[in-house]
């Protein structure tokens, strides 16, 4: 692949991964939309995809997906819904991208990886980033909603930990959508308030699903054969970025102090645990992006 190519895949995809978190703080913001049924259309719609792309390209059958993956799968979109019902789209991208990253790293550290000085420290400050972000303030995101979004993150690296290895990605992604589509319809039903469905709810689930989730899985999983573990690690960085940019210019929320500085401890942080020459083996930070 050459490495014009290689820029514009990867740049689409983490457009794709930015528009999730866009789409679904619009719709819920903006539309008659309730979190549930945004989670079910965007998992049926992402399913539908995922399976007509799976059924057009040639390639190795092995994976299938999982319950317990599709389970996961399924508290993730459904905390990162609930959670935007009220978080800024910026805030909730950082949570969630903090969360996924520190999952995956406990998770290295739980089975006997060790990070190196610099990782530490990197690890720290990104702790420390989520830790100032959440403590109490005026600029504080509400407490609900963040403890969704942590709840979301959490999911998404148990799901990332599982998915190691289990044959075709794009194979085993779609399995798990479409287990997890079904689910999301039951909470749907449960949840049922009578209050109906406008177009544009629904359009924003569908984009969120076919194209944000769909489409960017499948033109990431296309790119990332292509990439180094650290490179693919270290792009991921710019989907937090890229989400508060959009969240200034579509639903002109503000970039505030706390945010910013909360920003530069993860993100930098998190950076220093991938470029650090690592102690920890590369499998353990290179998470797939929600």
């Amino acid at each position: 692949m050459s490495h014009t190519r290689t820029l514009t895949l990867t740049s689409l995809a983490m457009l794709a991964f930015a528009g999730n978190s866009l789409f679904c703080r619009i719709a819920l913001k903006h539309t008659s939309i309730d979190p549930a049924s945004f989670t079910t259309l965007r998992l049926a719609s992402g399913a539908l995809t995922l399976w007509l792309l799976v059924k057009a390209r040639q390639g190795t059958t092995a994976g299938r997906g999982n319950w317990l993956s599709a389970l996961a799968l399924f508290a993730y979109a459904a905390g990162f819904s609930f959670a935007y019902v009220s978080l800024p789209a910026a805030t909730g991208a950082l949570l969630l991208f903090g969360v996924v990253q520190a999952t995956m790293i406990g998770h290295g550290m739980w089975t006997g990886e060790r990070l190196g000085r610099m990782q530490l420290a990197g690890f720290v400050l990104a702790f420390g980033g989520l830790v100032g972000l959440l403590l109490p303030g005026l600029s504080a995101p509400p407490l609900l909603g963040s403890a969704f979004m942590l709840g979301a993150g959490i999911a998404w690296g148990i799901y990332s930990l599982r998915g190691k290895g289990t044959g075709n990605p794009l194979r085993v992604t779609a399995g798990n959508f479409l287990r997890a589509a079904p689910i999301a319809a039951a909470l749907s039903l449960f949840m049922m308030h009578g209050t109906p469905l406008d177009y544009a709810g629904i359009g924003y689930a569908v984009l969120s699903g076919a194209l944000a989730s769909g489409m960017g899985y499948a033109i990431w999983y296309m790119v990332l054969p292509a990439l180094k573990a650290t490179q693919a690690s270290i792009v991921q960085l710019s989907v937090p970025v890229i989400t508060a940019l959009g969240g200034i210019l579509f639903l002109g929320e503000p970039l505030t102090l706390r945010l910013s500085l909360a920003s530069a401890a993860i993100l930098g942080g998190i950076a220093l645990v991938i470029l650090e020459k690592p102690a920890i083996r590369p499998h353990a930070i290179t998470a797939s992006q929600p």
